[in-house]
This record gives structure tokens, sequence and C-alpha cells, in this order.
């Protein structure tokens, strides 16, 4: 392995700096967070109630709150992952967050037709992979890939927060997929490690969370939402169902993505990341229909209404990202808070 692969993988596998706050909710965080946890009382934070629940302050500071429980940040103690006191916190902004995604969506019990609709696709499709496949410019697939870069460098990790809610066939399914995920039990075709090789292929940085002064509040809401649903025991049929949106939608996107990736030359390993999708996800979207949701419901049929929630609000995310590259890209714009070089 070359010294450029091994300084960038081990790049992808560090802790992340804290970035630059965004407003009143994620400076306190962030003040908080530089100083050692309190033996007794717990931080004085904000109130989260009148904020704007798709807004950088409040998608900043959540993110700040999760990142704890996955890698944590340089010079933060771990001990703040549980501190009582942000933890209150972090639970206020959350019910804003979930308050927004379940009145921005149209909710119901029907999991078959909510799965029946993410199988149709439109005819002339508008989204950001369309864009990108038909007439997008290396600028801005360098931009898509920024990103997505705060998903993909751990991905599958928020799903995995469910693995110990379910029971019997859907417990035994959803790790089927993950270990695909993680390389099948090979840590270079991990698909976080894939991502890294993408981005170093693409000439972007590979640190974990590099980009995230970069990136805007949609970006950041999808990755909130898959930790908001993993963290809570009560929303886990939102994750089951989010999970299964994100399988079923990513094996077409991919093929437009590889398209797009060899009409503009890009390096083989910008494209090997999303073949690997291509058919790993096809299976992976069987799976989630028929074995982990259809035994999820069979044995806790409450939870459909969750499920849909979670494909729903998956839905409405990447919505709100997609406009957001679509309206600066036609505009001649960058998409990011911070344009790359």
């Amino acid at each position: 392995m070359s010294d450029t692969a091994v300084s960038h993988r081990a790049a992808a596998g560090r802790p992340s700096v804290l970035p630059e706050p965004r407003g009143p909710l994620s400076a306190a965080v962030l003040d908080t967070l530089r100083s050692p946890p309190p033996l007794t009382a717990g931080p004085r934070l904000p109130a989260t109630e009148r904020c704007d629940p798709f807004g950088e302050d409040l998608h900043l500071a959540l993110q700040l709150c999760y990142e704890l429980h996955y890698r944590g940040f340089r010079g933060v103690d771990d001990a703040w992952e549980w501190e009582p006191g942000l933890l209150c916190f972090r639970g206020r902004a959350e019910r804003v967050f979930l308050d927004a995604l379940r009145s921005g969506t149209a909710g119901g019990r029907d999991v078959d037709s909510a799965l029946d609709a993410l199988l149709v696709e439109p005819v002339r499709g508008t989204g950001v992979s369309h864009h990108l496949c038909d007439h997008g410019e290396w600028w801005q697939m360098r931009e898509y890939l920024v990103h997505r870069s705060v998903y993909h460098l751990k991905e599958a990790d928020p799903h995995a927060w469910v693995i110990p809610r379910l029971q019997g066939r859907a417990k035994a399914s959803l790790v089927a997929v993950e270990y695909d995920e993680f390389g099948g039990g090979r840590a270079e075709r991990m698909h976080s490690r894939l991502y890294a090789d993408l981005l170093a292929g693409a000439g972007l940085e590979t640190g974990y969370l590099h980009y995230l002064d970069a990136v805007p509040a949609p970006s950041m809401a999808i990755v909130n939402m898959m930790s908001l649903f993993g963290l809570h025991r009560a929303l886990r049929g939102a994750l089951v169902g989010h999970f299964a949106a994100a399988e079923i939608t990513t094996a077409p996107s991919a093929r437009r993505m590889v398209r797009a990736l060899r009409r503009m030359e890009a390096p083989e390993a910008c494209v090997h990341f999303y073949s690997e999708h291509i058919e790993a996800d096809a299976v992976h979207e069987q799976i989630m229909r028929h074995d982990v949701i259809a035994d999820l419901l069979a044995g806790d049929p409450d939870l459909a209404g969750d499920v849909v929630l979670g494909m729903q609000a998956t839905e409405l995310l990447e919505d709100h990202l997609g406009r957001r590259l679509l309206e600066a890209w036609s505009g001649g714009s960058s998409s990011l808070r911070l344009p790359l070089p």
C-alpha cells in the first residue's frame, strides 16, 4: 500500500476537531464541550423551542451531541457522552426536529404503499443524480461528494443502533445487510473505507468530518435523523423504515452516478464506490422489505406508522438537500458554506 493511501486512511479514522458555531445553540454546546464535565450541576444551555427545526444552528448542535456517541472530538472529554445536562438539551432539540419531521410528512400506516412509491421513478427525473448524470460538471460532482462525506465516512454506523432492538428474523436479516456494509469482515472493503478512497481519488480531504464546517444544514439533517431514530428504542420502526428507503433508492441513483463519473473520466476509485452499491443494494432492498420489515411488523404491528415515518422523513430531507444543491448550481454558485478551492 502506498504512503498516500496509508495517510488518507489514517486521516479518515481520526476524530474530528470541533467546528465553528452557527448560532447561539451550537455556540453554547461548543463552549460546553471545551470545558471539563461537571461533577454536580450540569451546563446551562439555551432553549430550543423557537429555533428553526431545519436550520444551521440546531443541526450543528445536534451533530455535536450525536457525535459524542460515535468517535467524539479531539480534545473533548469522553465523559460528556452521558452528561445529564447535555442529554437534556439534546432531548429538547430532538423534539423540535422530530415534531417538524412528523408535521412535514403525510404519515399513515400503509407500509406496502409507501414501499411501492419508493420503487417508482419519474420518466424524466430531476434529482441531483439525474443532473450529475446528464450534464453535471466535475466541480459539482466534487461538491456532492463533500456533502455525502458527513455520512459515508461512518456508513452504516447509525443503523447498528437498532440491532439490539430487533428480534428473530428481523434482527438476523438486518445484521446480514450490515455485514455487507462493513465489508463482509474485510476492512479494506468497508463502505466507509471505500468512500475515503473515493475522496482521495477526487482530490478531496479524507479526514473524518473534515468538511463539517463546509456542509449546510440539509446535509447534517439527514445524518442527524439516522442518529435520532437509532438512539431511541421508541423510534426503532422509523430507523428500519429509513434504512429500507435508503437501500431501495440507492441502486438506481448509484447507476446514474457511475454513468456520471464515467462521463467525467473520474478515477476508478470514485467509480468503484458506486458500482459496489448497485448490485449489493438491489439485494438489500429485498431483504429489508421481505425479511426485516415483514418480520418486525408481524411481531409488533403498532410500529407500522413509525416505519412509514422513517421512509417519508428520508424523502423529505433528501428533497431539502437536493433543492439546496440544484438551486445553487443553476445559478453558478457553490452549494457549500465554504466553497472548495
